[in-house]
C-alpha cells in the first residue's frame, strides 16, 4: 500500500532498535544477575535493603537476559525474511 519506501523505513527502523537494545538487554539483564550474586557472595547482607534490591534487579535481569535479548535476535531475523518476501510485491 505505501511502496517500496516504507518497507525499507520500516526495516532501517525495526533493524537499528533491535541491534541497539538486544545487547544491552542481553549484558545488561546478566550484569544485574551477577551483581546479586556478588552481593550474597561478598557482603552476606541477605535481609538489607541493598540485598532486596539486587533481588528485585536479578528478577528483571533474568527476563531480560533470558527472554528479551533472544528475542529480539530472532525478530531480526523474521524482519528480514518478511521484507525479503514482500519486496517482489512491491516492485
Amino acid at each position: 500500500m505505501l511502496g517500496k519506501i516504507a518497507l525499507g523505513a520500516l526495516l532501517l527502523g525495526a533493524l537499528a532498535t533491535s541491534a541497539l537494545l538486544s545487547p544491552f538487554f542481553t549484558f545488561g539483564g546478566g550484569i544485574w544477575d551477577n551483581a546479586k550474586k556478588y552481593i550474597e557472595r561478598s557482603f552476606w547482607m541477605k535481609g538489607a535493603p541493598t540485598h532486596e534490591a539486587a533481588v528485585i534487579g536479578d528478577t528483571v535481569g533474568d527476563s531480560l537476559k533470558d527472554i528479551a535479548g533472544p528475542s529480539l535476535n530472532s525478530f531480526m531475523k523474521l524482519m528480514g525474511i518478511t521484507a525479503l518476501l514482500i519486496a517482489p510485491l512491491l516492485l
